[in-house]
C-alpha cells in the first residue's frame, strides 16, 4: 500500500456524511477543483504554507475521516480539511429548528449528516461570489471551470488529476485576453482583480474579518469592489462559516423553496426567523435539495 507523508484520522461528530458535505462544497458536477471519485473519496489540491499539496479524504465509519496528503505540515492539513468539510461547525440547533417547519423537517431528514462546507480561503470565497453574480449557476460554473483550468496549478493524487484554485497572484498576472476567453465580463474581470490585489497586498486580512461580528464583517466586505450585500452574505457563509446569514437576494431561492416545499405561498422571511442562528444551513439544504430533486411529494 502506498504511504503518504501525511496520514491523519480526523474525528467528526455523528451524524456526519462526507458525500453530502463534499457535494455541497462541490456544487456542480463540472467543478474541477473539488473532485469526488466513484468510490466516494474526496480529492483536492490546495496551497499549504507555500507549497501545493494533494489531498484525499474518505469516510469509513461514522466517527472519523481518513485524511491523506502528498506533503505539508500535518497540523495545517488537518485544519484545512476540517474547515472545508465543516467538521467543527456547531449545528446542534439545526434539526431542532428545522423540525418546526414540516417541509424543511422532511428535507433535513433526507439530508441528515450534511455539514456546512467552507472554501479554504477568503480569496476563493470572494472569487466565487463575484463570478456567480447575476447569472445562472450552470453558466457561472462553466466560467469558473475554464478560469481554473487556465490559471490553476496542476497536481495529482495517485492517478487522480487535480487543478488547484488559482491564487490571487495568478489572477493578477493573467492577460486580459485570457480572462475574456474564459467568459468573464469586463466588470467581473475588474472586480476579481481588485479583490485579488487587496488580498495579495494584505490590505484586507482574513483574520480581520473573522474577528468581527457578522454585521460588521459584512460591512467590511462590502468595502471591496464588486462585493455587495448579497455577495458579502455568500462570502460570510461559504468562506467564514457564518451560519447566521442567508443570501436572500438570490433569484433562484424563492423558486427553489416553492419547489421543495410544495407551497407557492411559503413565507421565506418567517422561515428564516424560525431558523435563527442556523439559517445558513437552509442554503445548503436548498442547494442539495435542488441538485437531488428532493421536491415535495405529490398526493395522488
Amino acid at each position: 500500500m502506498q504511504r503518504f507523508p501525511v496520514q491523519e484520522r480526523l474525528p467528526v461528530t455523528a451524524p456526519y456524511r462526507l458525500d453530502l458535505t463534499a457535494e455541497a462544497l462541490r456544487r456542480l458536477a463540472d467543478n474541477v477543483v473539488d473532485v469526488v471519485a466513484d468510490d466516494g473519496a474526496y480529492y483536492r489540491a490546495v496551497h499549504c504554507a507555500g507549497r501545493l499539496v494533494a489531498l484525499r479524504v474518505t469516510q469509513a465509519g461514522t466517527g472519523h475521516l481518513e485524511v491523506c496528503a502528498t506533503g505539508g505540515d500535518a497540523q495545517r492539513v488537518r485544519a484545512i480539511v476540517a474547515r472545508m468539510l465543516g467538521v467543527d461547525a456547531h449545528i446542534e440547533a439545526w434539526p431542532v429548528r428545522a423540525a418546526r417547519i414540516a417541509w424543511l423537517h422532511r428535507l433535513a431528514c433526507e439530508l441528515r449528516g450534511l455539514h456546512p462546507p467552507r472554501y479554504p480561503t477568503m480569496w476563493e470565497a470572494c472569487a466565487h461570489a463575484i463570478v456567480f453574480q447575476q447569472i445562472s449557476i450552470h453558466a457561472a460554473g462553466s466560467i469558473m471551470r475554464r478560469l481554473v483550468e487556465a490559471l490553476g496549478a496542476r497536481s495529482a493524487f495517485g492517478k487522480v488529476e487535480l487543478v488547484a484554485f488559482p491564487e490571487p497572484g495568478a489572477l493578477l498576472g493573467a492577460d486580459d485576453a485570457v480572462l475574456t476567453a474564459v467568459g468573464l465580463s469586463a466588470s467581473k474581470r475588474a472586480h476579481l482583480r481588485a479583490v485579488a490585489h487587496v488580498v495579495a497586498s494584505g490590505a484586507i486580512l482574513e483574520r480581520e474579518i473573522d474577528a468581527l461580528p457578522t454585521a460588521a464583517a459584512a460591512d467590511r466586505l462590502t468595502d471591496l469592489r464588486g462585493i455587495g450585500p448579497w455577495s458579502a452574505a455568500v462570502v460570510l457563509l461559504r468562506g467564514f462559516g457564518r451560519l447566521d446569514v442567508f443570501p436572500l437576494r438570490d433569484s433562484g431561492v424563492a423558486r427553489t423553496v416553492r419547489a421543495l416545499s410544495g407551497d407557492i405561498a411559503v413565507d421565506l422571511p418567517a422561515v428564516l426567523e424560525t431558523l435563527g442562528p442556523v439559517r445558513g444551513m437552509l442554503y445548503y439544504h436548498l442547494l442539495l435539495g435542488r441538485l437531488r430533486n428532493l421536491g415535495a411529494p405529490h398526493n395522488d
